[in-house]
């Protein structure tokens, strides 16, 4: 069962109970032990600025990507990782060569308004983003259209947000601070990585 989310010029679908919460639960110690978790800097306003949330970039060889000045190269497959991703793929009818994660610690870490619109990522990227951990709020916006109100998602444990078509031309999203007590999240979005392309001409994205 999914949930089809109504949004002009994007194509976002929810299914809340990907994973079973047993899978889930596994799938969260797994990755909390086996992930090499950092945590990456960018520079903003000549400052060098510690982002907030943990970060980690695994993938196929060759499957480097870059975002914020930060260039990726990919780690290999875990075992929990290389399981999850066959169940994303099942799903989406889609092919992934690699995966950002992202540990959020508490409700102040965060990701800012953005897209996934990186050349390496192709015109019409699948994005797969999957949740174990705590429920976090999701965010969508579009860039031009005014009169549309902002779309939010309850991302739960064991989830798939599936994100296709013009979702990444038309739509940015964000994972907002909260100031309620909340457990720490763990977020994989996986990708398809198209080594030819030149990472030249990029939007910047707001990670903050």
């Amino acid at each position: 069962m999914h949930q089809q989310i109504v949004m002009p010029d994007g194509d976002v679908a929810y299914f809340p109970a990907c994973f079973s919460p047993q899978e889930s639960d596994h799938y969260w110690q797994a990755l909390t032990d086996s992930i090499a978790w950092r945590q990456e800097s960018i520079k903003l306003f000549n400052k060098e600025i510690p982002q907030p949330r943990l970060t980690a970039w695994y993938g196929d060889e060759g499957a480097i990507y870059t975002y914020s000045n930060i260039t990726n190269h990919p780690l290999p497959w875990t075992p929990a990782l290389l399981a999850i991703r066959q169940r994303c793929e099942e799903v989406a009818q889609a092919s992934f060569n690699s995966v950002l994660l992202n540990y959020y610690r508490n409700g102040q870490d965060s990701m800012g308004w953005h897209q996934d619109n990186e050349p390496e990522l192709g015109d019409h990227p699948v994005i797969a983003s999957v949740n174990f951990g705590a429920t976090r709020r999701f965010q969508l916006r579009h860039k031009k259209r005014k009169d549309l109100a902002t779309i939010t998602i309850e991302l739960g444990s064991g989830s798939l947000l599936l994100m296709q078509g013009t979702t990444q031309t038309y739509w940015k999203h964000q994972v907002p601070k909260t100031a309620q007590s909340v457990g720490a999240r763990i977020n994989l979005t996986f990708r398809l990585i198209r080594q030819n392309e030149t990472t030249e001409g990029t939007e910047s994205t707001e990670f903050f």
